[in-house]
């Protein structure tokens, strides 16, 4: 198996490739998005938790949950941070949770990005992060718009 390489050394030769192709195929091994389901069953072991407490605490419908899990259905970005806090996921763990579904990462200058990374930032509870949200006006996670923006 090739060693792994980290992102700025995989930049470093990206810039420095006299063509595309031969970077692609020089690196062919380091490139590759994580797999989302492979991450939610690593997460589900480390901190030994089950699928359908996540789903639970997500406040993900149970069966669209599990389809999520099972890799039959793909999440939205609201569907991704409801998992990172039924987790009880920081912002660190909850970016590279995006990344991995191939969604947005939180920034910080979108007032509801900030409202979700603060709530990441201080571990609340996924409920308190909908009320902070419709408290300012935005739209909740999951969808339910309270408010203009």
């Amino acid at each position: 198996m090739a060693e792994k390489v980290n992102t700025n050394t995989l930049m470093k030769r990206l810039f420095k490739a006299n063509d595309l192709s031969s970077y692609l195929q020089g690196n062919e091994g380091q490139l590759h998005s994580p797999d989302f389901c492979a991450l939610l069953k690593d997460l589900c072991d480390e901190r030994k938790i089950l699928p359908a407490r996540v789903i639970e605490q997500s406040q993900i419908e149970r069966t669209y949950g599990h389809q999520l899990f099972n890799g039959t259905r793909r999440p939205s970005r609201d569907k991704v941070i409801q998992l990172a806090f039924g987790f009880g996921l920081g912002v660190d763990e909850t970016q590279r949770l995006l990344r991995a579904a191939d969604k947005s990462l939180l920034y910080p200058r979108l007032k509801r990005d900030a409202v979700i990374l603060y709530g990441l930032q201080k571990s609340l509870p996924i409920l308190a992060v909908q009320e902070n949200l419709v408290k300012y006006g935005l739209t909740m996670l999951g969808g339910a718009n309270h408010g203009g923006d």
